[in-house]
């Protein structure tokens, strides 16, 4: 069913589907606007409805956090491949403005990042980039800002290979 279903729409696009409508991002309104064929760019959205305003009417910031972040660790897990681990490690988020409206993400990837991860981990030492990503508001205002730091490894069977 799976690859019937991949075969149908594409990976990227059936991504794009199952996350926007995950019940957690469909409930605080985040929307996956766009995923890249490559999975090297990522474009999400989240509305300011009732359901994610916090006390002071502003986004609340468990759901700015949430807005972002499965993606980069999906993002490698797809363009590295099944030889490595990839898991989130660490996160951390600076809020710079409150978000008095709908907020947008962009996320992306470049070979550079995923040469160094290969070189880092050829050894079979794990490697943990850090990565950043912006929210900003309609505007463009910069909204906050979200520190990701990833745990890659090569798995012990690719590396006898």
């Amino acid at each position: 069913m799976r690859e019937w279903l991949i075969k149908q729409f594409g990976k990227a696009r059936l991504m794009r589907w199952i996350m926007t409508f995950y019940p957690p991002y469909f409930g605080a309104g985040v929307r996956v606007k766009h995923i890249s064929d490559d999975f090297r760019d990522i474009q999400v959205s989240m509305g300011l409805g009732w359901y994610n305003r916090n006390y002071v009417g502003t986004q609340f910031g468990g759901s700015l956090y949430s807005m972002v972040d499965p993606f980069f660790m999906l993002m490698l897990m797809e363009n590295l491949g099944s030889k490595y681990i990839v898991w989130d490690k660490a996160a951390d988020i600076d809020f710079i403005a409150p978000g008095k409206g709908p907020v947008f993400a962009r996320f992306n990837i470049d070979d550079t990042l995923l040469d160094e991860i290969r070189r880092q981990t050829a050894s079979g030492e794990k490697y943990l980039p850090q990565l950043q990503v912006d929210i900003h508001d309609g505007a463009g205002n910069l909204v906050a800002r979200v520190g990701k730091t990833l745990y890659v490894r090569l798995k012990p069977q690719a590396r006898q290979a």
